[in-house]
């Protein structure tokens, strides 16, 4: 079988022979409509059947075979052709013929979000405060007090020395507190730096594209009835 589906001139096959993948006879080939093929069986009590195109197989010039095999053949037994969706949502398989349907892929874009992980510093800053701290500290200081005593007896202190000539000066210590200020550090509070994950909701735009097709230059009826009269025109011969 040389001839496949998709490439078949169905000009060529009309009264041609049609015949199942296991060889039963389908009848001759009368007509070609748009996803149907008729053909006719008997020569006395004429039959007509619409096959789907769909179930085309191949064509090997002499032939026009079909793949039946789990199809009741004698559903396609009909007096008038079936409307185009009637076959198409029950037989269409991927390459079909293309006379019945081209698909064309229209392609768009659309936006893929990832995420990375990005890695960003927070800088914590220790500055120093200048103030004034006061404190009030008790301190302590000796102070000289002097007492006149008349002398009874005989006197504690060695005075048998002769009275100075001149002035001496007798030197009594005495002490008191000074306030000394150092500082030194001290701990007075901790700052505690935690990390914790906030979800947030980020809204983003982005230009897409995408195809449309436009068919209001093609004259798609004015094509269909030049190859139905082209069809029609080869029957008649």
């Amino acid at each position: 079988m040389e001839n496949r589906a998709s490439s078949i001139d169905w000009s060529d096959v009309i009264k041609k022979e049609a015949r199942g993948t296991d060889t039963s006879d389908l009848g001759e080939v009368q007509e070609i409509g748009q996803n149907y093929v008729v053909t006719q069986r008997g020569t006395v009590d004429k039959e007509k059947y619409y096959i789907p195109k769909y179930l085309v197989h191949g064509y090997d010039g002499e032939t026009l075979w079909f793949d039946i095999e789990g199809v009741n053949f004698l559903e396609f037994k009909r007096a008038s052709a079936p409307q185009y969706e009637e076959y198409s949502s029950r037989y269409r398989r991927t390459g079909c013929p293309p006379d019945i349907e081209t698909r064309i892929p229209v392609l768009g874009e659309k936006l893929d979000i990832s995420k990375r992980r990005k890695i960003n510093e927070v800088t914590i800053t220790k500055e120093p405060i200048t103030g004034t701290k006061t404190m009030e500290v008790p301190v302590t200081h000796e102070e000289i007090r002097v007492e006149r005593r008349p002398v009874s007896g005989m006197s504690t202190a060695a005075g048998t020395g002769r009275p100075v000539e001149s002035r001496t000066e007798v030197r009594v210590p005495v002490s008191s507190e000074e306030v000394e200020v150092s500082k030194r550090p001290y701990v007075k509070e901790e700052v505690v730096v935690s990390k914790e994950p906030v979800t947030e909701t980020r809204t983003i735009t982005d230009t897409v594209r995408s195809e449309r097709v436009d068919t209001e230059n093609t004259d798609i009826g004015t094509a269909r009835t030049t190859t139905e009269r082209k069809l029609k025109r080869d029957n008649n011969l």
